[in-house]
């Protein structure tokens, strides 16, 4: 069992989860002031990080989402997607997640729960990361956003 609660402002920001989906300090930076940030815990172990980010009055978008590694692949992602799926159809219509062009794990998690691919944004990872990033063997270009229709 986890609990899912908004970090509080005072509270330690765990960059080290925040990394693991996002390689630059810096880009988490351009988001994490003006998102809402959640972690998820298993008793006093912060496992699980999401922030969400108001695009508009009815858009909400994932901005980053991680599971601490030893705990991947046990279903947390899922409850964490729940979870938000929950909190923001109070207030949006709308939930956008984007990932790179060649996260062929993380673009099935999300369709496995229920988002359909609908853009790319052209360049994005050259344009907005001075370093390249590569994976599964390839370098990352453009990125793909997927929405869930709460």
């Amino acid at each position: 069992m986890i609990e899912i609660r908004l970090l509080e402002k005072d509270e330690h920001i765990p960059y080290e989860l925040l990394l693991l989906a996002d390689e630059s300090i810096d880009s988490i930076n351009k988001y994490l002031l003006k998102s809402k940030i959640y972690i998820a815990q298993k008793g006093s172990e912060i496992i699980g990080i999401f922030c969400l980010y108001k695009n508009n009055e009815t858009d909400i978008e994932l901005k980053n989402i991680a599971i601490k590694e030893k705990y991947q692949r046990l279903e947390y992602g899922t409850t964490l997607i729940d979870f938000i799926k929950t909190e923001v159809k109070k207030n949006f219509k709308t939930l956008i997640v984007g990932t790179a062009d060649v996260g062929f794990r993380q673009i099935k998690f999300y369709e496995k729960n229920g988002f359909i691919k609908f853009d790319v944004r052209k360049n994005f990872f050259l344009e907005n990361y001075p370093e390249p990033i590569i994976e599964n063997g390839e370098r990352l270009k453009d990125m793909i956003l997927l929405k869930f229709e709460l």
